[in-house]
């Protein structure tokens, strides 16, 4: 019972992403169960110790420091202003700008392109005479689909691959159907839904002074770009994808110019912090065997998580509610390891599903913070404008393509 509390509180905090009179966000509250989860006795120090899933935090780590060599080398800065080439023709250049953030991002983690790209393609559209809102619409779509198609393009997805120990070749095969013609069907929502309004005056002059954009290094993107092929090689064979990651980052951190420290800074320490804390919370009723409870409450009722269209749901649901990292680790106690398919389904449908709403997923709110520093406002209404029809397209195509 105690393990439940701590659970559902914790839960509770993380949907609501605050406590009422406290500075404390996701990532604090998170921590906080943890602690409790250790402190009245539902996990002992030992079991808190053993429970995180070190190979996964292994992976992740690596991934931030290889995307961190390509934007400190000046690679998204780069890709960023060869896109902006085609915006004399704005529907050209919104499909290229998501094509070029899908495959990046399918690449490396979502949150960290548009991290890169975001306030690059804020300022330019604007002196370019385009409205960014829709651009900056499809950079947050985009990223997020992309990165459904790999176990490398967000952290769900790090944590299933690693987990259900999935085959890279055989989920990505999988996944790039629906990943493809949801990248469609976002591309043509927002261009229906911009069709008169994708241009805007003309900005001759800006303040350039505020930009700290890392300057193109043909040497350091070349490091990062071989690291990113050779990675990819690695994880066709049978060498732990956390070992491959781990020796490649190593070596990137052997530079003589960019020092390690730069690279360290901009490692997403908050999000490997939350798992720690997610690892021991979900142990805590593991161990109270509360997973198993409810799976046997929801068979009895005749809802199986090997129901596609049912585990798409749940996935959705509970990945607007808690946010979808905490939502995996949630649900990945009752898949069984045997069977691939419903563990493809929950890594698509969680990220398909950060899509929906603004707060769904961390790649939406670092496009509309990044962007909000260069005067461009994007509101809760204009995101769901595009984000309800485009999550609901991209669950119907992954529906669709599990009956398949």
């Amino acid at each position: 019972m105690t393990a439940l509390v701590i659970f559902l509180v914790s839960y509770l905090g993380i949907a609501m992403g605050r406590i009422p009179g406290l500075a404390v966000d996701r990532v604090g509250i998170a921590i906080l169960g943890a602690i409790a989860m250790v402190a009245f006795g539902a996990v002992s120090p030992q079991e808190a110790v053993r429970c995180i899933d070190f190979p996964t935090l292994c992976l992740l780590y690596g991934l931030m420091i290889i995307s961190a060599q390509l934007r400190l080398g000046g690679f998204y800065t780069a890709a960023a202003e060869k896109v902006l080439k085609f915006s004399n023709r704005p529907r050209l250049f919104l499909l290229a700008s998501m094509l070029l953030s899908a495959v990046l991002s399918a690449l490396l983690a979502n949150d960290i392109i548009c991290f890169a790209m975001a306030p690059i393609l804020a300022y330019s559209l604007k002196r370019a005479g385009l409205n960014p809102i829709p651009f900056l619409l499809g950079l947050a779509m985009s990223s997020n689909i992309g990165s459904a198609s790999t176990l490398i393009g967000n952290p769900q997805n790090m944590l299933i691959g690693q987990v259900g120990r999935l085959s890279f070749e055989d989920f990505f095969f999988w996944a790039y159907i629906p990943s493809l013609f949801s990248l469609v069907a976002a591309f043509g929502i927002i261009a229906i839904c911009y069709r008169k309004n994708l241009i805007i005056e003309k900005i001759e002059t800006m303040d350039e002074n505020d930009m700290d954009w890392p300057q193109f290094n043909r040497w350091q993107t070349g490091k990062g770009i071989l690291a990113v092929v050779v990675l990819v090689g690695l994880y066709l064979t049978d060498i732990p994808r956390d070992l491959s990651t781990l020796s490649v980052a190593g070596s990137l951190l052997l530079s003589r110019t960019i020092k390690s420290r730069e690279m360290m800074t901009l490692v997403d320490w908050h999000l490997i912090t939350l798992f720690c804390a997610l690892f021991i919370i979900i142990h805590g009723i593991s161990l109270a065997h509360i997973p198993e409870r409810v799976l046997e409450f929801l068979s009895q009722k005749g809802f199986e998580l090997t129901q596609p269209v049912f585990l798409t749901g749940v996935s959705t649901v509970l990945s607007n509610f808690f946010s979808n990292v905490p939502a995996v680790m949630l649900m990945i106690p009752c898949l069984n390891k045997a069977i691939p398919e419903p563990w493809y389904i929950l890594a698509v449908s969680s990220t398909f599903a950060g899509n929906l709403f603004l707060l769904g997923s961390i790649a939406n709110l670092i496009v509309v913070e990044k962007a909000s520093e260069h005067g461009v406002l994007i509101s809760f209404k204009a995101h769901a404008r595009i984000g309800i029809p485009v999550t609901i397209l991209s669950l119907l195509v992954l529906i669709v393509w599990t009956w398949l």
